[in-house]
């Protein structure tokens, strides 16, 4: 499908990491979900119900970010996508990168980021 919508910098603090500190303090997440889906119906007749409201994509990859923490970004993104993916029976596949730009690495690094494809 060659069809997408792109929502880019959905950022939040999570409690997402395996050091304790991760999992008190919290750090800044960023997320970016490409999704695949076919957008000629809506392209042809200008209506939202034929398409995905990518305000509600954006708020629900908010709330998962915010939500439950998780061990490893590997996992976030895959619950991310999981989700979008169960609400969101229009979406045939779903990209996400889990961006974890202030990762504790012990050297300065601009980001670390993990990305995941998967399929309805």
């Amino acid at each position: 499908m060659s069809d997408r919508i792109i929502i880019t910098g959905i950022s939040a603090t999570g409690f997402h990491g395996v050091f304790p500190e991760e999992r008190i303090q919290g750090q800044k997440f960023v997320v970016d979900a490409t999704l695949s889906l076919d957008l000629s119906v809506p392209g042809s007749n200008d209506h939202l119900l034929n398409t995905v409201d990518y305000s509600k994509v954006a708020q629900l990859i908010h709330e998962i970010i915010v939500g439950e923490p998780f061990l490893l970004i590997e996992r976030l993104a895959d619950e991310i996508a999981h989700r979008v993916l169960k609400t969101y029976s229009l979406v045939q596949s779903i990209e996400v990168t889990v961006h974890k730009p202030e990762a504790p690495v012990g050297i300065d690094v601009a980001d670390i980021a993990v990305q995941i494809t998967r399929h309805q």
